[in-house]
């Protein structure tokens, strides 16, 4: 119960600092114990422009379990591709309340080399 107490308290400072705009939107980022999903978010509209998650079609049929790096890496790919299509090449980066390391990393790195700024 501490630890997500703990994700709370940090989402919650991380929110507070970390904003999106139409210009620069967030990418924010949920992991649960199965999967892991991302979304391109405008703070100002409140609209979601982009979304992925290891549950799409796209990304589900190339992976065996949506709790592996690899299927963060997928995601990863996946928003930044869909990202660009929809003209936003510079996002601010929301890990969720989650440490920086493993899938959150994964998703982030690949996200990066796909071409998307953050």
């Amino acid at each position: 119960m501490a630890t997500k107490e703990s994700v709370k308290k940090t989402r919650k400072r991380i929110r507070s600092k970390v904003k999106g705009t139409s210009e620069c939107p967030r990418l924010a980022i949920f992991r649960s114990n199965t999967n892991i999903y991302a979304q391109v978010i405008d703070d100002v509209s409140g609209n979601t422009l982009v979304s992925c998650s290891t549950l799409d079609k796209e990304v589900k049929a190339k992976i065996a379990s949506g709790r592996t790096c690899e299927a963060s890496t997928l995601v990863g790919e996946v928003i930044a591709k869909r990202s660009i299509e929809n003209k936003i090449d510079r996002v601010n980066f929301d890990r969720g309340g989650r440490l920086y390391h493993g899938r959150i990393k994964a998703l982030a790195d690949a996200a990066r080399k796909e071409g998307l700024n953050f």
